[in-house]
């Protein structure tokens, strides 16, 4: 006999998570379907030489942009380490390497390397100046959106919450409590027992 109880819902599932994959599969299957349709129209050694030419061409816009990439980071330190001898208060950031948009330089590389046409023509894409920055803005807009929008507080106390799962699949709301250092030094406990679920 059955107590009444009802059983805990399940978990409402993202709508990122439902459609993601169906995106993905939706994605591929245009892709091979696309060279097929250009393997029949252009033949299948057009094909392959986009293929080829696509992922050369994607590694060689990958090292170029890991390039400026280091160049970038190695001058920011050069120029820490040099307010640290001096003394003097580091000067902000060079906006040299956000302005022409680097990540978005190296995904239109790794876009080329992915074999398909789709991803060639987004990675090209990513390889205009004018259409990286139009596509920072926009997402440096959204980002501030999203920010403006969570709910008040440090990040520190959103670090703080923790959600812990029962294997009943009931969530227990908690918070963690950190030791201070100042109790005096840790003295080596004994072997721990092993962690157990």
């Amino acid at each position: 006999m059955t107590t009444g109880a009802t059983p805990p819902p399940a978990p409402k599932r993202s709508r990122a998570r439902t459609f993601l994959p169906l995106g993905v599969a939706a994605w591929l299957v245009l892709e091979i379907w696309l060279l097929t349709v250009v393997a029949d129209v252009a033949g299948g050694l057009t094909v392959l030489a986009l293929l080829v030419g696509g992922a050369v061409l994607g590694a060689a816009v990958v090292k170029r942009a890991g390039r400026r990439a280091f160049r970038n980071l190695t001058s920011t330190f050069q120029q820490a380490q040099a307010a640290a001898r001096t003394g003097a208060a580091p000067s902000p950031a060079d906006r040299a390497g956000a302005d022409d948009r680097n990540g978005f330089l190296m995904l239109g590389g790794l876009l080329l390397m992915v074999p398909g046409l789709l991803s060639d023509a987004a990675g090209l894409l990513l390889l205009i100046p004018q259409f990286r920055s139009f596509l920072g803005r926009y997402a440096e807009k959204a980002v501030e959106r999203r920010m403006g929008a969570a709910s008040p507080g440090s990040l520190q106390d959103a670090f703080q919450q923790a959600r812990i799962h029962r294997p009943d699949g009931k969530v227990v709301q908690g918070e963690v409590i950190r030791e201070d250092a100042s109790q005096g030094p840790r003295r080596p406990e004994g072997p721990r027992p092993p962690l157990t679920p």
